[in-house]
Protein backbone atom coordinates (compact mmCIF):
# COMPACT_ATOMS: atom_id res chain seq x y z
CA UNK A 1 0.00 0.00 0.00
CA UNK A 2 1.56 3.26 -0.49
CA UNK A 3 2.28 5.64 1.97
CA UNK A 4 -0.23 8.11 2.53
CA UNK A 5 0.93 11.74 1.39
CA UNK A 6 1.83 14.46 4.12
CA UNK A 7 -0.05 17.73 3.08
CA UNK A 8 -1.57 20.78 4.58
CA UNK A 9 -2.51 23.72 3.67
CA UNK A 10 0.47 25.95 3.67
CA UNK A 11 1.90 22.90 1.48
CA UNK A 12 -0.83 23.16 -1.29
CA UNK A 13 -0.74 27.01 -1.22
CA UNK A 14 3.22 26.87 -1.93
CA UNK A 15 2.67 24.64 -4.92
CA UNK A 16 -0.04 26.51 -6.35
CA UNK A 17 1.95 29.45 -5.50
CA UNK A 18 5.11 27.23 -7.83
CA UNK A 19 5.44 23.72 -7.84
CA UNK A 20 9.38 23.84 -8.37
CA UNK A 21 9.28 26.42 -4.96
CA UNK A 22 7.07 23.66 -3.09
CA UNK A 23 10.24 20.55 -4.60
CA UNK A 24 13.10 22.89 -3.31
CA UNK A 25 11.04 22.71 0.40
CA UNK A 26 9.67 19.99 0.53
CA UNK A 27 10.98 17.40 -2.24
CA UNK A 28 15.00 18.95 -1.67
CA UNK A 29 14.92 19.86 2.28
CA UNK A 30 15.92 22.77 1.59
CA UNK A 31 14.44 25.77 4.33
CA UNK A 32 13.83 29.06 3.69
CA UNK A 33 15.26 32.14 5.06
CA UNK A 34 13.27 33.54 7.99
CA UNK A 35 10.88 36.03 7.44
CA UNK A 36 10.37 38.64 9.90
CA UNK A 37 6.18 38.13 9.07
CA UNK A 38 6.41 34.29 9.96
CA UNK A 39 8.12 35.19 13.58
CA UNK A 40 6.17 38.00 14.25
CA UNK A 41 3.01 35.91 13.53
CA UNK A 42 4.30 33.18 15.80
CA UNK A 43 4.92 35.33 18.55
CA UNK A 44 1.03 36.89 18.45
CA UNK A 45 -0.27 33.49 18.02
CA UNK A 46 1.82 32.40 20.80
CA UNK A 47 0.59 35.13 23.05
CA UNK A 48 -3.31 34.44 22.44
CA UNK A 49 -2.83 30.83 22.90
CA UNK A 50 -1.49 32.00 26.87
CA UNK A 51 -4.39 34.13 27.44
CA UNK A 52 -7.23 31.93 26.05
CA UNK A 53 -5.62 28.55 27.32
CA UNK A 54 -8.13 26.80 28.50
CA UNK A 55 -6.16 24.92 31.14
CA UNK A 56 -6.42 27.72 33.68
CA UNK A 57 -9.20 29.30 35.36
CA UNK A 58 -8.36 32.47 35.80
CA UNK A 59 -7.67 34.77 32.33
CA UNK A 60 -4.04 37.00 32.70
CA UNK A 61 -3.37 40.30 33.25
CA UNK A 62 -2.70 42.53 30.58
CA UNK A 63 0.54 42.87 32.60
CA UNK A 64 0.83 39.06 32.42
CA UNK A 65 0.65 39.03 28.75
CA UNK A 66 2.89 41.24 27.95
CA UNK A 67 5.65 39.84 30.03
CA UNK A 68 4.55 36.54 28.32
CA UNK A 69 4.94 38.29 24.93
CA UNK A 70 8.56 40.30 26.23
CA UNK A 71 9.70 37.01 26.97
CA UNK A 72 8.94 34.89 23.80
CA UNK A 73 10.03 37.78 21.45
CA UNK A 74 13.03 37.71 22.88
CA UNK A 75 14.18 34.06 22.64
CA UNK A 76 15.53 34.47 19.21
CA UNK A 77 17.64 37.56 17.98
CA UNK A 78 16.75 40.07 14.95
CA UNK A 79 18.17 37.92 11.89
CA UNK A 80 16.70 34.64 13.70
CA UNK A 81 13.25 36.70 12.60
CA UNK A 82 14.49 37.84 9.93
CA UNK A 83 14.55 41.27 10.53
CA UNK A 84 16.54 43.29 8.38
CA UNK A 85 17.97 45.45 11.38
CA UNK A 86 17.28 46.02 15.07
CA UNK A 87 15.31 49.18 14.28
CA UNK A 88 12.74 46.93 12.17
CA UNK A 89 13.09 44.54 14.99
CA UNK A 90 11.81 46.92 17.55
CA UNK A 91 9.39 48.27 15.42
CA UNK A 92 7.69 44.57 15.11
CA UNK A 93 8.07 44.65 19.03
CA UNK A 94 6.82 47.89 19.45
CA UNK A 95 3.72 46.71 17.10
CA UNK A 96 3.07 44.07 19.27
CA UNK A 97 2.88 45.41 22.48
CA UNK A 98 0.12 47.98 20.99
CA UNK A 99 -1.82 44.97 19.75
CA UNK A 100 -1.97 43.66 22.80
CA UNK A 101 -3.11 46.83 24.78
CA UNK A 102 -5.85 47.42 21.94
CA UNK A 103 -6.81 44.11 22.41
CA UNK A 104 -7.45 44.22 25.74
CA UNK A 105 -8.59 47.20 25.85
CA UNK A 106 -11.53 46.16 23.60
CA UNK A 107 -11.88 42.65 24.81
CA UNK A 108 -11.02 41.91 28.25
CA UNK A 109 -14.49 42.03 29.82
CA UNK A 110 -15.84 39.24 27.34
CA UNK A 111 -13.19 37.03 27.79
CA UNK A 112 -14.53 33.50 27.66
CA UNK A 113 -12.93 30.09 27.69
CA UNK A 114 -12.32 28.37 23.90
CA UNK A 115 -13.04 24.73 23.63
CA UNK A 116 -9.13 24.73 22.50
CA UNK A 117 -6.67 26.96 21.56
CA UNK A 118 -3.43 25.56 18.72
CA UNK A 119 -5.14 22.54 18.26
CA UNK A 120 -2.78 19.96 16.15
CA UNK A 121 -5.05 17.59 13.75
CA UNK A 122 -3.49 14.74 11.54
CA UNK A 123 -6.03 13.18 9.83
CA UNK A 124 -5.94 10.22 7.59
CA UNK A 125 -8.03 10.87 4.15
CA UNK A 126 -8.18 10.28 0.67
CA UNK A 127 -4.47 9.54 0.52
CA UNK A 128 -3.39 12.04 2.52
CA UNK A 129 -1.49 12.70 6.00
CA UNK A 130 -3.62 16.30 6.10
CA UNK A 131 -2.01 18.27 9.28
CA UNK A 132 -3.44 21.46 10.37
CA UNK A 133 -3.44 23.89 13.69
CA UNK A 134 -6.57 25.47 14.82
CA UNK A 135 -5.87 28.35 16.42
CA UNK A 136 -9.15 28.42 18.50
CA UNK A 137 -12.11 26.53 18.31
CA UNK A 138 -15.45 27.64 20.67
CA UNK A 139 -18.11 25.61 20.89
CA UNK A 140 -21.41 26.81 20.16
CA UNK A 141 -23.59 23.80 21.71
CA UNK A 142 -25.50 21.17 19.60
CA UNK A 143 -21.99 19.68 18.03
CA UNK A 144 -21.37 23.11 16.31
CA UNK A 145 -18.08 24.83 16.36
CA UNK A 146 -16.75 27.95 15.89
CA UNK A 147 -12.93 28.19 14.10
CA UNK A 148 -11.16 31.37 15.02
CA UNK A 149 -7.73 32.02 12.85
CA UNK A 150 -5.62 35.00 14.06
CA UNK A 151 -4.48 37.31 10.68
CA UNK A 152 -1.58 39.34 11.23
CA UNK A 153 -0.54 40.85 8.26
CA UNK A 154 -1.27 44.05 6.72
CA UNK A 155 -5.08 43.42 5.60
CA UNK A 156 -7.53 40.64 6.18
CA UNK A 157 -7.61 38.99 2.93
CA UNK A 158 -10.95 36.60 2.27
CA UNK A 159 -9.37 32.84 1.57
CA UNK A 160 -11.91 30.24 0.31
CA UNK A 161 -9.29 27.52 0.67
CA UNK A 162 -8.31 28.17 4.21
CA UNK A 163 -11.49 28.53 5.06
CA UNK A 164 -12.67 25.16 3.22
CA UNK A 165 -9.45 23.10 4.61
CA UNK A 166 -10.82 23.96 8.48
CA UNK A 167 -14.34 22.91 6.96
CA UNK A 168 -12.91 19.56 5.72
CA UNK A 169 -10.64 18.75 9.09
CA UNK A 170 -13.11 20.01 11.49
CA UNK A 171 -16.25 17.68 10.51
CA UNK A 172 -13.93 14.58 9.93
CA UNK A 173 -11.61 14.62 12.47
CA UNK A 174 -11.60 12.07 15.11
CA UNK A 175 -9.67 14.08 17.81
CA UNK A 176 -11.96 17.07 17.18
CA UNK A 177 -15.11 14.80 17.69
CA UNK A 178 -13.90 13.78 20.89
CA UNK A 179 -12.60 17.16 22.38
CA UNK A 180 -16.60 18.28 21.52
CA UNK A 181 -17.45 14.80 22.81
CA UNK A 182 -16.10 15.51 26.38
CA UNK A 183 -17.52 18.67 26.80
CA UNK A 184 -20.50 17.16 25.24
CA UNK A 185 -21.05 13.33 25.37
CA UNK A 186 -24.49 13.41 23.58
CA UNK A 187 -22.71 14.67 20.33
CA UNK A 188 -22.70 12.25 17.27
CA UNK A 189 -21.64 14.26 14.81
CA UNK A 190 -19.61 17.81 14.56
CA UNK A 191 -20.61 20.41 12.28
CA UNK A 192 -19.27 24.00 11.63
CA UNK A 193 -21.30 26.48 13.12
CA UNK A 194 -19.27 29.78 11.71
CA UNK A 195 -15.61 30.09 10.27
CA UNK A 196 -13.96 33.48 11.09
CA UNK A 197 -10.80 35.65 10.01
CA UNK A 198 -9.55 38.32 13.21
CA UNK A 199 -7.27 40.77 12.36
CA UNK A 200 -5.50 41.35 15.31
CA UNK A 201 -3.81 44.67 14.38
CA UNK A 202 -7.10 46.08 13.22
CA UNK A 203 -9.33 44.32 15.66
CA UNK A 204 -11.70 43.49 12.96
CA UNK A 205 -13.37 39.71 12.96
CA UNK A 206 -14.64 38.34 9.89
CA UNK A 207 -17.40 36.06 10.08
CA UNK A 208 -18.43 33.45 7.09
CA UNK A 209 -20.84 31.09 7.09
CA UNK A 210 -20.25 27.06 6.67
CA UNK A 211 -19.59 26.84 3.25
CA UNK A 212 -22.20 24.24 1.42
CA UNK A 213 -21.00 20.79 1.01
CA UNK A 214 -21.09 21.01 -2.87
CA UNK A 215 -18.09 23.44 -2.66
CA UNK A 216 -16.20 21.73 -0.19
CA UNK A 217 -16.34 18.57 -2.85
CA UNK A 218 -15.19 20.87 -5.69
CA UNK A 219 -12.47 22.54 -3.52
CA UNK A 220 -11.69 18.79 -2.41
CA UNK A 221 -11.44 16.96 -6.09
CA UNK A 222 -8.69 20.16 -6.33
CA UNK A 223 -6.63 19.00 -3.49
CA UNK A 224 -6.34 15.58 -4.35
CA UNK A 225 -5.45 16.83 -7.97
CA UNK A 226 -2.30 18.79 -6.59
CA UNK A 227 -1.62 15.79 -4.31
CA UNK A 228 -1.88 13.41 -7.67
CA UNK A 229 1.02 16.01 -9.56
CA UNK A 230 3.07 16.04 -6.07
CA UNK A 231 3.26 12.18 -6.32
CA UNK A 232 3.45 12.41 -10.42
CA UNK A 233 6.57 14.63 -9.79
CA UNK A 234 4.82 17.35 -11.82
CA UNK A 235 7.33 20.31 -10.78
CA UNK A 236 7.48 22.82 -13.78
CA UNK A 237 8.07 26.16 -12.36
CA UNK A 238 5.71 29.01 -13.27
CA UNK A 239 7.81 32.17 -12.94
CA UNK A 240 6.16 35.54 -12.40
CA UNK A 241 7.67 38.77 -11.06
CA UNK A 242 6.67 39.09 -8.03
CA UNK A 243 7.15 35.36 -6.41
CA UNK A 244 10.73 35.04 -8.35
CA UNK A 245 11.80 38.49 -6.91
CA UNK A 246 11.36 37.08 -3.05
CA UNK A 247 12.38 33.43 -3.55
CA UNK A 248 15.26 31.82 -1.26
CA UNK A 249 15.43 29.69 -4.22
CA UNK A 250 16.23 31.89 -7.39
CA UNK A 251 19.87 31.07 -7.37
CA UNK A 252 18.92 27.29 -7.79
CA UNK A 253 15.75 27.51 -10.32
CA UNK A 254 16.43 26.58 -13.57
CA UNK A 255 14.35 29.64 -14.56
CA UNK A 256 17.51 31.65 -13.69
CA UNK A 257 20.36 29.25 -13.91
CA UNK A 258 19.04 27.00 -17.40
CA UNK A 259 19.66 23.68 -15.65
CA UNK A 260 17.46 21.27 -13.37
CA UNK A 261 19.21 21.57 -9.53
CA UNK A 262 20.47 18.10 -7.99
CA UNK A 263 20.78 17.53 -4.75
CA UNK A 264 22.93 14.49 -5.46
CA UNK A 265 26.10 17.13 -6.27
CA UNK A 266 25.27 19.70 -3.70
CA UNK A 267 27.10 19.23 -0.68
CA UNK A 268 25.26 21.45 1.29
CA UNK A 269 21.58 22.47 2.39
CA UNK A 270 22.66 25.59 2.74
CA UNK A 271 20.99 28.44 -0.08
CA UNK A 272 23.64 30.04 -1.89
CA UNK A 273 23.76 33.73 -1.54
CA UNK A 274 22.43 35.69 -4.34
CA UNK A 275 23.83 37.05 -6.85
CA UNK A 276 25.29 40.13 -6.94
CA UNK A 277 23.90 41.85 -9.96
CA UNK A 278 21.31 40.23 -12.71
CA UNK A 279 19.14 41.72 -14.91
CA UNK A 280 16.05 41.02 -12.81
CA UNK A 281 17.97 42.65 -9.76
CA UNK A 282 18.31 45.74 -11.81
CA UNK A 283 14.84 45.56 -13.19
CA UNK A 284 13.37 45.42 -9.67
CA UNK A 285 15.32 48.63 -8.57
CA UNK A 286 13.62 50.17 -11.93
CA UNK A 287 10.31 49.23 -10.28
CA UNK A 288 11.18 50.42 -6.97
CA UNK A 289 12.46 53.84 -8.52
CA UNK A 290 8.99 54.09 -10.37
CA UNK A 291 7.03 53.58 -7.37
CA UNK A 292 9.04 56.38 -5.63
CA UNK A 293 8.70 59.05 -8.33
CA UNK A 294 5.06 58.29 -8.68
CA UNK A 295 4.36 58.58 -4.75
CA UNK A 296 6.02 62.41 -5.15
CA UNK A 297 4.14 62.98 -8.67
CA UNK A 298 0.79 61.85 -6.85
CA UNK A 299 2.29 63.94 -3.58
CA UNK A 300 2.69 67.17 -5.82
CA UNK A 301 -0.63 66.23 -7.32
CA UNK A 302 -2.45 66.51 -4.27
CA UNK A 303 -0.46 70.29 -3.30
CA UNK A 304 -1.91 71.90 -7.00
CA UNK A 305 -5.17 70.06 -5.91
CA UNK A 306 -5.28 72.12 -2.90
CA UNK A 307 -3.75 75.24 -4.14
CA UNK A 308 -6.62 75.59 -6.88
CA UNK A 309 -9.26 74.27 -4.90
CA UNK A 310 -7.97 77.27 -2.14
CA UNK A 311 -8.56 79.50 -5.42
CA UNK A 312 -11.57 78.21 -6.86
CA UNK A 313 -9.73 77.42 -10.28
CA UNK A 314 -11.47 75.31 -12.02
CA UNK A 315 -8.14 75.19 -14.56
CA UNK A 316 -4.58 77.03 -14.27
CA UNK A 317 -1.97 77.23 -16.70
CA UNK A 318 1.85 76.75 -16.47
CA UNK A 319 3.96 77.59 -19.00
CA UNK A 320 3.78 74.45 -21.14
CA UNK A 321 1.13 72.71 -19.55
CA UNK A 322 -2.68 73.01 -18.68
CA UNK A 323 -4.46 71.89 -15.43
CA UNK A 324 -8.05 70.96 -14.81
CA UNK A 325 -9.59 69.68 -12.11
CA UNK A 326 -12.40 66.97 -12.66
CA UNK A 327 -14.98 65.55 -10.47
CA UNK A 328 -15.44 62.13 -10.62
CA UNK A 329 -18.13 60.40 -7.79
CA UNK A 330 -16.91 57.22 -5.98
CA UNK A 331 -18.64 54.98 -2.72
CA UNK A 332 -17.01 54.27 0.03
CA UNK A 333 -18.25 50.73 2.49
CA UNK A 334 -19.39 51.82 5.60
CA UNK A 335 -18.88 48.59 7.24
CA UNK A 336 -16.98 45.73 5.25
CA UNK A 337 -18.24 42.60 7.55
CA UNK A 338 -22.10 44.15 6.90
CA UNK A 339 -20.95 44.32 3.67
CA UNK A 340 -20.14 40.76 3.26
CA UNK A 341 -22.86 39.44 5.36
CA UNK A 342 -25.56 41.18 3.35
CA UNK A 343 -24.02 39.68 0.01
CA UNK A 344 -23.80 36.30 1.39
CA UNK A 345 -27.48 36.53 2.28
CA UNK A 346 -28.38 37.82 -1.33
CA UNK A 347 -26.53 35.09 -3.03
CA UNK A 348 -24.00 37.78 -4.22
CA UNK A 349 -20.62 36.74 -2.61
CA UNK A 350 -19.83 34.53 -5.22
CA UNK A 351 -19.74 37.15 -7.43
CA UNK A 352 -17.38 39.55 -6.03
CA UNK A 353 -14.19 36.70 -4.10
CA UNK A 354 -13.12 40.05 -2.46
CA UNK A 355 -16.08 42.83 -1.66
CA UNK A 356 -14.10 45.81 -2.55
CA UNK A 357 -15.38 49.28 -3.53
CA UNK A 358 -14.78 48.68 -7.23
CA UNK A 359 -16.67 44.79 -7.37
CA UNK A 360 -19.34 46.52 -5.14
CA UNK A 361 -19.88 49.32 -7.45
CA UNK A 362 -19.93 46.94 -10.14
CA UNK A 363 -22.36 45.38 -8.58
CA UNK A 364 -24.39 48.17 -8.33
CA UNK A 365 -24.99 48.92 -12.62
CA UNK A 366 -24.68 45.07 -12.63
CA UNK A 367 -28.49 43.92 -14.79
CA UNK A 368 -28.41 40.76 -13.52
CA UNK A 369 -28.99 42.15 -9.37
CA UNK A 370 -32.48 42.82 -8.94
CA UNK A 371 -33.53 46.44 -7.85
CA UNK A 372 -34.37 45.74 -4.35
CA UNK A 373 -31.40 44.00 -4.12
CA UNK A 374 -29.13 46.89 -5.36
CA UNK A 375 -31.07 49.21 -2.95
CA UNK A 376 -30.06 47.07 0.35
CA UNK A 377 -26.12 47.51 -0.92
CA UNK A 378 -26.89 51.34 -1.31
CA UNK A 379 -27.57 51.60 2.34
CA UNK A 380 -24.34 50.08 3.43
CA UNK A 381 -22.35 52.71 1.14
CA UNK A 382 -22.07 56.05 1.01
CA UNK A 383 -21.13 58.19 -2.39
CA UNK A 384 -17.86 60.04 -2.33
CA UNK A 385 -16.72 63.33 -4.55
CA UNK A 386 -13.45 62.67 -5.39
CA UNK A 387 -11.01 65.25 -7.40
CA UNK A 388 -8.91 64.46 -10.09
CA UNK A 389 -6.01 66.59 -11.67
CA UNK A 390 -5.83 66.14 -15.51
CA UNK A 391 -2.73 68.05 -17.11
CA UNK A 392 -2.47 68.42 -20.45
CA UNK A 393 0.69 69.99 -22.58
CA UNK A 394 -0.44 73.08 -24.09
CA UNK A 395 0.51 73.19 -27.86
CA UNK A 396 3.58 75.77 -28.12
CA UNK A 397 3.28 78.48 -31.38
CA UNK A 398 5.85 78.66 -33.70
Amino acid sequence: MAKNLSFSYSKMGMYKECPQKYKFRYVHMLPEKPKYYFAFGSAMHAVMEFIYNPQKTVFPTLAEALQFFDTTWNKTTFEQKGYASVEKELEGYAEGRRILESYYEQNELSFTHPLSVETKSTLEIDGLNLISILDRMDYLGDGKIKILDYKTGKTVQREPDQLYMYQKVVENSPVIKALVQAKDPAVKEVRVGELSFYHLPTLTEMKFERAPDKEIFSFWQGVLQIADNIRAGKFAPTPGENQCRWCDYRNLCPVFTGKEYSAVNSSSKELPPLAQKNPQEELSQKIDRLGELKEQVQKLEQEIISCMKQNNFQRHFGSAYKAELNTAEKIELTDNNQVVELLSKLGLLSKVLVPTKTTVARLLTDEAVSAKDKEKLRALVQRVQEVQLALEKIAQLP
